[in-house]
């Protein structure tokens, strides 16, 4: 067996293991070994499943010798964000307060995962309640590509662990950048797909009509696959879409002769730094090169929103953590005892424009999308920044939605589907991500663009450690 199977792609490994070159139980072992000699440093599982993960690969073996394939994901060992309900085992969301949780039931994205044959490696660290910052009972994961250097939120361990070859694929969430400054961060492709496309029953909420369920891998074309498995209709959540899922998977292939690229430079490029801007130039040229079209545009403006938009943020929270607070405020960590504190002393003008100016922003952008099918952005704001300097901007939200979360956020929003791919990387080596957009429900479009691009650079195909 190779001894860098644990950086293989999912689909690599996933045919292997179909065709009997590799079994299940031995690639399990081999990632649970790895995590077992390098999570003590990286800190991105905060609990690993070994006996039902071996339960698991041993029952795929059995079913694959015997004929009987589940699709893609069969055999092949995911992790998951510890918000996402496990029946029988602990989910926390990185709360004090859920300590010793145990659901009653699977979320239905977990479920999805299992009945499609995956081996479920573990849960995996995270912010508290999603937010920020991790709970100061609990360890930071580390960033593989540099010590020093911020992981993205609230999605740690959800972008440590692919990056680190600690697992093929991970779920993480969403809710102002959640997947996608992970990914950033990490060099990995994650899909936050329309609002509504992946049920959310089983999710502990941070804000409910902002949060989205999706798949962080190293590859646009596994991270697809991933999505293929989880998107869907769902009777116990009304508000996933009843509307059919396509194969993203098959419709990875093909030129991009149909596709309409945009791009506003002012967006893109006003404050930030030139290695950002030069990255999106590259993956526009590269776009282009192989067929889109291209076209300049003007994005709905969103620095007038970054700052409304913060009370209705902090009026979902408070509502998430009705039950909890204030009763239990000694346990919470600071930052997001002061969130839920300052939410409960909103005026309802404000949040109620917050929510009218949502609704202007989603018109705007629907009118955009008119005349192309994808845009392409920065994946965060700045050049990947320490955790020193993340901490220091901490306390202000509004200066963090104007900078990091500045190309994530408005597509929360919007409920827009969106993908973030690995677009580079500095001098000093640290990773620079690139963010693609689509209109609602048109991830297909997302997954082919990703995939072509990812056909013609090497970027997603380069890891932090051996």
């Amino acid at each position: 067996m190779s001894d860098d199977i644990h950086y293989l792609s999912l689909i690599d490994v996933s045919g292997r293991i179909r065709r009997g070159e590799l079994s299940s139980v031995d690639v399990t072992e081999a990632l649970l070994d790895r995590i077992n000699r390098l999570d003590g440093h990286f800190h991105s599982f905060i609990s690993v499943m070994t006996q039902s993960a071996r339960a698991q690969a041993e029952q795929a073996d059995r079913e694959i010798r015997s004929g009987f394939w589940r699709g893609l994901l069969h055999g092949v060992p995911l992790a998951v964000k510890d918000l996402l309900y496990t029946e029988g085992w602990p989910t926390t969301a990185g709360m004090d307060i859920l300590k010793g949780f145990i659901p009653p039931e699977d979320a239905t994205v977990v479920r999805r995962l299992k009945t499609a044959g995956a081996v479920l490696l573990g849960k995996l660290h995270m912010t508290e309640g999603a937010t920020m910052d991790h709970h100061p009972t609990l360890p930071r994961p580390v960033n593989p590509w540099s010590e020093t250097h911020w992981t993205g939120v609230s999605s740690s361990g959800s972008g440590v662990a692919p990056a680190a070859g600690l697992c093929f694929g991970a779920l993480g969430t969403d809710t102002g950048g959640s997947i996608r400054m992970p990914s950033a961060a990490n060099s990995l492709s994650g899909i936050k797909p329309t609002w509504g496309r992946v049920s959310r029953h089983g999710l502990i909420h941070l804000a409910e009509s902002l949060d989205h369920i999706g798949p962080m891998a190293r590859s646009v074309a596994d991270a697809a696959a991933i999505l293929q498995v989880i998107a869907g209709a769902d009777k116990s959540d009304p508000t996933a879409l009843s509307v059919p899922v396509p194969n993203f998977v098959e419709e990875l292939g093909g030129g991009l002769t149909d596709v309409v690229v945009g791009v506003d430079w002012d967006f893109a490029g006003s404050g930030a730094p030139e290695a950002l801007t030069q990255a999106v130039d590259h993956a526009v040229l590269a776009l282009e090169s192989l067929g889109a079209r291209v076209r300049e545009v003007k994005v709905p403006d969103t620095d007038a929103l970054s700052s409304l938009i913060l009370p209705m943020m902090m009026a979902e929270v408070a509502a998430a953590h009705a039950d909890y607070f204030p009763g239990n405020a000694d346990r919470y960590g600071p930052r997001l005892r002061g969130m839920v504190e300052g939410a409960r002393q909103l005026d309802t003008l404000s949040v109620v424009r917050a929510y009218q100016a949502r609704a202007r922003f989603n018109g705007a952008l629907d009118a955009l999308f008119r005349d192309i099918d994808i845009l392409v952005t920065p994946g965060i704001g700045m050049i990947l920044p320490t955790w020193d300097e993340v901490e220091a901007m901490s306390d202000d939200m509004d200066l963090m939605s104007r900078t990091l979360m500045k190309f994530t956020l408005p597509f929360n929003l919007s409920g827009a589907p969106t993908l973030s791919l690995p677009g580079g990387f500095t001098p000093d080596g640290l990773p620079i991500g690139l963010q693609f957009i689509a209109k609602r429900q048109q991830e297909v479009q997302l997954v082919r663009a990703g995939h072509a691009y990812q056909s013609v650079t090497d970027f997603h195909t380069r890891h932090p450690i051996p």
